[in-house]
């Protein structure tokens, strides 16, 4: 591709210009495309036009900064889509937003919110893994669907496949599930789905493994002592109650369904820093 070089403005509008760019540039819009767009929005450093963060006015400026960024990022999301228009493609487009984690909440920016859900980003609490999704699919999926159904980013690559009416490719999408059964309104049994984060992360997060299987979830922590944690997330979405003690065979379950994922895909497990241990 050719080089960027140095940009000027406020990130998610760098981003939808070039988007756009792209976009424009294709000679024949009759033909599949794949268009990836990464917003960075909100993400430190935290910053946006003042059009935006003057929404928010607030005595903290931490607070109109990052709600402004919010709002950045979808005006320029509104640009991607309204150029999806101009270009007579929108009605032949599935488009999908996401997010890669939960909220950060830091001391630089201390605003972002879980709701009811559990900790933040970097965590394998529901506050760090459980994002939103809106899917747009014209003249295919189900119209104002609410689903509750399990997806996870594995899915979508089964998923585009199977829109676009191309052959499945399982070698390459193992772990993967086309979750196009349930955009149009159907249920759909996604079996288990997990999670692996063998370090100590920048947003506080502890090493360890999750899976979910239905409502229940299990958090393996690797960190000495901790006990397994076994949550049901359809009466206690907030994971404030631990039913692990009560709840053994779900526990041995899960905890084998884990373990054997983690053999299955050489995850990889935390060792001790004997630099650390010396310190202590």
């Amino acid at each position: 591709g050719t080089p960027v070089g140095k940009t000027n403005g406020f990130a998610a509008h760098v981003v939808a210009d070039e988007a756009i760019r792209w976009l424009t540039s294709l000679r024949d819009k009759s033909k599949p495309f794949f268009l990836y767009v990464c917003f960075h929005e909100p993400h430190e450093p935290i910053a946006s036009d003042d059009k935006y963060s003057k929404l928010y006015p607030s005595d903290d400026p931490s607070y109109s900064a990052h709600h402004g960024t919010i709002t950045q990022m979808d005006d320029a999301f509104g640009r991607v889509m309204r150029a999806l228009d101009e270009q007579g493609v929108r009605d032949s487009t599935f488009v999908m937003f996401t997010s890669d984690n939960g909220p950060a909440i830091t001391a630089q920016h201390p605003h972002g919110s879980a709701g009811p859900l559990r900790d933040k980003k970097g965590s394998l609490y529901e506050g760090g893994i459980r994002e939103p999704m809106t899917v747009y699919w014209p003249g295919g999926g189900k119209r104002g669907l609410v689903s509750d159904q399990v997806v996870t980013s594995t899915d979508f690559y089964p998923t585009l496949l199977e829109m676009a009416d191309l052959p499945l490719l399982p070698n390459q999408h193992q772990d993967g599930l086309s979750f196009m059964s349930a955009l149009k309104g159907k249920n759909r049994i996604r079996g288990p789905v997990y999670w692996h984060y063998p370090h100590y992360g920048n947003q506080g997060g502890s090493p360890g493994s999750a899976v979910r299987d239905g409502d229940w979830k299990l958090i393996e922590w690797f960190e000495e002592g901790r006990e397994l944690e076994l949550y049901n997330l359809k009466t206690d979405i907030g994971e404030q109650k631990n039913l692990a003690k009560t709840n053994p065979d779900k526990v041995k379950s899960l905890h084998t369904l884990l373990k054997n994922w983690r053999a299955d895909v050489k995850a990889q497990l935390p060792t001790k820093n004997p630099a650390a241990v010396a310190r202590q």
